[in-house]
């Protein structure tokens, strides 16, 4: 009888382990997808950020041209 108690407490608590894990490892998976996501979204954002440097590059050089043009008919 004691050991049947004794198997059952550990029956119990490999159980409550397992229940455990599964719950670790359908969180896991949960953050795993969301890191996929923002690492995506970061990746994104970071093309956007380099279009817009690019295109604020290629608008100062524009600036540029016109206030040489303005200096140029002021001489």
């Amino acid at each position: 009888m004691q050991n049947q108690t004794t198997l059952s407490k550990l029956g119990d608590k490999v159980s409550t382990i397992v229940e455990r894990y599964n719950f670790l490892k359908e969180e896991n998976e949960m953050l795993r997808i969301e890191v996929i996501k923002l690492k995506a979204e970061s990746e994104a954002k970071t093309r956007e950020i380099e279009k817009l440097v690019e295109e604020n590059a290629l608008k100062d050089l524009e600036i540029e041209e016109i206030v040489q043009k303005i200096e140029s008919i002021m001489v």
